[in-house]
Protein backbone atom coordinates (compact mmCIF):
# COMPACT_ATOMS: atom_id res chain seq x y z
CA UNK A 1 0.00 0.00 0.00
CA UNK A 2 1.45 3.37 -0.87
CA UNK A 3 0.64 6.24 1.56
CA UNK A 4 -0.66 9.50 -0.32
CA UNK A 5 0.87 12.45 0.42
CA UNK A 6 -0.98 15.14 2.39
CA UNK A 7 -2.23 18.28 0.63
CA UNK A 8 -1.28 21.20 2.42
CA UNK A 9 -2.38 23.89 -0.58
CA UNK A 10 -5.59 25.33 1.56
CA UNK A 11 -2.83 25.97 4.43
CA UNK A 12 -0.57 28.02 1.72
CA UNK A 13 -3.67 30.18 0.73
CA UNK A 14 -4.60 30.80 4.12
CA UNK A 15 -1.29 32.30 4.77
CA UNK A 16 -1.14 34.45 1.93
CA UNK A 17 -4.94 35.34 2.94
CA UNK A 18 -3.61 37.03 6.26
CA UNK A 19 -0.59 38.73 4.76
CA UNK A 20 -2.88 40.23 2.22
CA UNK A 21 -5.06 41.66 5.21
CA UNK A 22 -2.44 42.79 6.90
CA UNK A 23 -0.59 44.67 4.63
CA UNK A 24 -4.62 46.33 3.71
CA UNK A 25 -4.61 47.18 7.81
CA UNK A 26 -1.18 48.38 7.25
CA UNK A 27 -2.29 50.41 4.34
CA UNK A 28 -5.46 51.51 5.57
CA UNK A 29 -3.93 52.82 9.01
CA UNK A 30 -0.81 54.55 6.91
CA UNK A 31 -3.41 56.20 5.12
CA UNK A 32 -5.87 57.58 8.11
CA UNK A 33 -2.61 59.23 9.97
CA UNK A 34 -1.20 60.90 6.40
CA UNK A 35 -4.75 61.77 5.03
CA UNK A 36 -5.05 65.08 5.89
CA UNK A 37 -1.27 65.93 5.19
CA UNK A 38 -1.46 64.27 1.34
CA UNK A 39 -5.10 66.59 0.66
CA UNK A 40 -3.23 69.47 1.23
CA UNK A 41 -0.33 68.41 -0.93
CA UNK A 42 -2.73 67.69 -3.47
CA UNK A 43 -4.82 70.97 -2.40
CA UNK A 44 -1.17 72.86 -2.96
CA UNK A 45 -0.45 71.10 -6.29
CA UNK A 46 -4.06 71.38 -7.62
CA UNK A 47 -4.29 75.36 -6.87
CA UNK A 48 -0.64 76.00 -8.32
CA UNK A 49 -1.59 74.61 -11.44
CA UNK A 50 -5.50 76.14 -11.60
CA UNK A 51 -4.94 79.52 -9.66
CA UNK A 52 -8.21 81.02 -9.03
CA UNK A 53 -8.78 84.17 -11.17
CA UNK A 54 -9.03 87.65 -8.59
Amino acid sequence: MKHRPRHDDGQGLVEYALILVLVAVVVIVILALLGPSINNIFANVVNTVNPTPS
